[in-house]
């Protein structure tokens, strides 16, 4: 399955904050418009922003989110069909079963997907595991097939992802219960850089790599330190500095095998969004010129 060589960029950028329109604040979106960091990439590029009809989003919020999570699979499984490497931009966690249903779309049920997933938290969580119930909390554990069904299946995703091919990096903020269910499961936890605990991230990521046809590299700003993201909503102290996240997003491009790419969580408090902002639009930045360095992008 082709991962390599392709010739453009869909970008997918999502106005939402859950189910919500992000309008009233800051947004990434146009911060990344204002700076072309699109440009990054080194080959032609196209914007999308999925929507759904205020009239759609009326039920349950889980229910909502499986009608977002739909229109992102529709963009996302369109650019995958026409051969285009994807960038999701905007948004925030709760939107990524749509990314994982929108490359089953396109590739199939029984496609070998890969979920590399940078976070300071698991988002792994389910009602019985959760602290705060919050959604948010717990995509991870939706796309693997742990709760809400019809959050998953709004979001097209027709097969749960297998625990064995989901590698978390960093998540150093678990709730006890979440933190148990993760180690019941076969994910694997690995560090940022040296010094940080989990597994050698390298090991990980070519193991994954090597039983997977294709990755899904997603990235929550708040993985990096608090002082990098003071806006960020669940920002967290003790992160990995953005010199040691630049190089754990090298380490997974250099695989090849990355299909879909997405920097969320960017839109902070209003008036604390600077440095949020250039940290968001750095990450998408160094992200975009490793996955030109390690092929992505070329000739078809």
């Amino acid at each position: 399955m082709k991962t390599r060589g392709l010739s453009s960029l869909q970008v997918v950028g999502v106005r939402y904050w859950g189910t919500g329109a992000e309008r009233q604040e800051p947004c990434a979106l146009d911060a990344y418009a204002a700076t072309e960091v699109y440009k990054a990439a080194g080959v032609p590029y196209g914007v999308v922003e999925p929507t759904v009809p205020a009239s759609r989003l009326a039920g349950s919020e889980s229910d909502r989110l499986g009608e977002l999570g739909g229109a992102i699979a529709e963009s996302v499984s369109s650019a995958r069909r026409d051969g285009k490497a994807v960038l999701v931009v905007g948004g925030n966690c709760t939107h990524m079963p749509g990314v994982v249903g929108g490359l089953q779309d396109a590739h199939g049920a029984r496609a070998r997907i890969g979920l590399v997933w940078f976070d300071a938290h698991g988002d792994f969580n389910t009602p019985r595991t959760s602290l705060t119930n919050s959604l948010g909390g717990m995509p991870v554990a939706v796309c693997a097939g742990l709760a809400y069904p019809e959050w998953r299946e709004g979001s097209h995703i027709a097969a749960p992802l297998p625990t064995d091919r989901i590698v978390m990096v960093d998540v150093r903020n678990l709730d006890p219960d979440e933190e148990r269910l993760i180690r019941a499961t076969d994910i694997v936890v690995a560090a940022p850089a040296p010094g940080y605990p989990g597994a050698a991230l390298a090991g990980a990521v070519e193991d994954l790599a090597d039983r997977c046809e294709m990755l899904y590299l997603h990235i929550d700003l708040d993985v990096l330190d608090e002082s990098l993201v003071p806006g960020h909503r669940t920002r967290e102290p003790n992160g990995p500095s953005m010199d040691e996240v630049r190089a754990a997003v090298d380490t997974v491009m250099a695989t090849g095998k990355v299909a879909a790419f997405a920097v969320v969580s960017v839109c902070g408090a209003p008036g604390r969004n600077d440095v949020d902002m250039a940290s968001g639009t750095e990450l998408v930045r160094s992200g975009l010129e490793s996955w030109s360095r390690y092929g992505m992008f070329g000739e078809e």
